[in-house]
């Protein structure tokens, strides 16, 4: 299934799943938000990290949303993101 519909489908289910980490702010950004996803794409979830978040809990969080959502899922804070896009991307993100 594209991960628009998915996002669509699974909002709240997504909010409530980030919400019990360490992170706040998520937003979608990539191939979903310019209508361009399909059956092979992922979700690329964009998410603020609080203090003393770790790669662990955003790992954590990537591989519980895949399994709830049964899709790939992608998930960066601003700082992963490679600086020559970075702006563009942080500007274009829709929150969930």
């Amino acid at each position: 299934m594209k991960p628009s519909i998915v996002l669509q489908k699974n909002r709240e289910t997504i909010r409530q799943t980030v919400a019990r980490y360490p992170v706040c702010n998520p937003r979608v950004f990539g191939s979903v938000i310019h209508h361009s996803d399909g059956e092979d794409s992922d979700l690329d979830l964009l998410v603020d990290p609080l203090p003393g978040t770790t790669l662990f809990d955003l790992g954590a969080m990537q591989v519980e949303l895949e399994t709830v959502l049964g899709i790939p899922v992608e998930v960066l804070t601003p700082r992963d993101l490679p600086k020559r896009f970075r702006d563009q991307v942080i500007r274009e993100a829709l929150p969930v």
